[in-house]
């Protein structure tokens, strides 16, 4: 009787080895934005539906992601089994055969994703990322200073009324400032911003013949104007703020006005999140010379590097956390406003998010008329697709020393004059070196 029990204590040992064993560790590499960690907060509900998969999160602030995803996937170094990556990334990675395509299905319903979207992640009609979140950019503003100080913006403002008003509302002493924008270096950080400021002065980053353009007019102007802008009517600090920090300030109370991701308006108008709720308005991206290129484009989107080995289980994960279903998970858990938008026309038709979601219009107009394309996303005739970035490889280091350089600029340390000189020598040695032109 006891080497009968021995033996099925052996067997029971060795099934829940077994069972150990076949469980598969998904290491996921996120980014710290409020969305995602939202996603972490649900992961209960995924491992549970899939008991034989665990989720191991590695979130990094953004520029941190960044640098650690490009790193391991050039060198297939198969540290992530699934990546959160941009737009950027998704077109330049899947043409050098980085990524694998995104196996879907008809419940997940491809063709519900917003147009703009799905065709920045997809090449030879395969999707190579599923947007988790998708974005543009626009003006959001405190109502109830611009009741106070007599300004009404039109739907799509100019940089100068947006101006006017910053001068008006802004009050240092009562711990509100006119204007929040991104100063943190980064091509992703106050480049997104800028090069879109830029764009409406009527610049681009290359000209047709790819020279770089940052020493002409256009950028002289508008960079003039966001350090003057900043300086009078900023926060103190303002070169060490991106996304984050500027959600915080604005959530706070302490910004009038803030361009920046339209991601942005869910948390702000969020009575749970921002002190502010009630008294928050939107508009398009402000313009200056022109609309083209005035207001982004961008997704974070989930993906598979060609080096894991753990396919199907990030399948799976994937499917899971950017389908509709998964937004309707959220809308359960945490309410219909705390949903991840700019990625599916069925959430924008659905009356409930309709109802909670004030900015939903103004968002999806953004998105809408963001246009990514050569030749639409400029003034000038430009050769790159992109309209915060050119989605070209030699752009990323290209925008993090310009994004060094303006950063500099704002917080005094340089000239506006030099910082753009030293960009365009910067700019010009990285295309010579890449073989653009000699």
């Amino acid at each position: 009787m006891k080497r009968f029990l021995k033996a099925g204590f052996v067997l029971a040992v060795a099934g829940t080895a077994g069972m150990s064993q076949a469980a598969t560790e998904l290491v996921i590499a996120t980014v710290n934005n409020g969305h995602m960690i939202e996603m972490q907060k649900l992961t209960p509900f995924f491992e549970k539906a899939n008991p034989d998969i665990k989720l191991k999160w590695v979130t990094l602030e953004e520029g941190t992601l960044r640098q650690r995803v490009t790193t391991d996937i050039a060198t297939k170094g198969g540290q992530f089994d699934v990546m959160t990556i941009g737009l950027y990334e998704a077109p330049i990675w899947s043409k050098k055969g980085w990524l694998k395509p995104i196996a879907t299905d008809a419940a997940y319903d491809v063709d519900d994703l917003l147009p703009a979207i799905r065709s920045g992640l997809s090449r030879e009609g395969k999707l190579y990322a599923a947007p988790f979140y998708g974005e543009s950019s626009m003006l959001m503003y405190r109502k109830d200073l611009a009741d106070k100080v007599g300004v009404k913006f039109s739907e799509q403002p100019t940089w100068a009324e947006v101006k006017a008003f910053a001068d008006k509302a802004n009050d240092p002493k009562a711990g509100v400032y006119g204007m929040c924008l991104r100063g943190k270096p980064g091509w992703g950080d106050n480049m997104a911003f800028l090069s879109t400021l830029v764009n409406t002065y009527g610049g681009q980053w290359f000209d047709t013949a790819w020279k770089p353009q940052l020493d002409t007019r256009p950028w002289q102007e508008a960079i003039s104007f966001y350090v003057d802008l900043m300086k009078k009517d900023g926060p103190p600090g303002a070169s060490a703020n991106s996304f984050n920090e500027n959600l915080a300030l604005f959530s706070e109370g302490k910004c009038a006005a803030w361009v920046d991701a339209t991601i942005a308006a869910s948390f702000i108008s969020d009575p749970k999140q921002s002190k502010v709720a009630d008294k928050v308005a939107f508009a398009q991206a402000p313009v200056a010379a022109t609309p083209k290129g005035a207001n982004w484009l961008w997704s974070w989107n989930l993906a598979i590097p060609a080096s894991s080995s753990k396919d199907d289980a990030a399948q799976k994960f994937i499917r899971w956390a950017t389908s509709k279903d998964y937004i309707a998970l959220v809308a359960k858990e945490a309410g219909w406003a705390a949903v991840p938008t700019g990625t599916r026309k069925s959430t924008y038709a659905n009356p409930e998010f309709q109802k909670v979601a004030r900015f939903a219009a103004a968002e999806l107009k953004a998105i809408d008329s963001a246009n990514p394309n050569p030749g639409e996303n400029t003034l000038p005739k430009s050769p790159y697709a992109g309209v915060q970035y050119a989605a070209i490889p030699e752009f990323q280091a290209i925008g993090v020393g310009v994004g060094q350089q303006m950063s500099a600029a704002l917080a005094g340390k340089v000239s506006v004059e030099q910082a753009l000189k030293t960009s365009q020598t910067l700019a010009e040695r990285e295309m010579k070196k890449a073989g653009y032109y000699k």
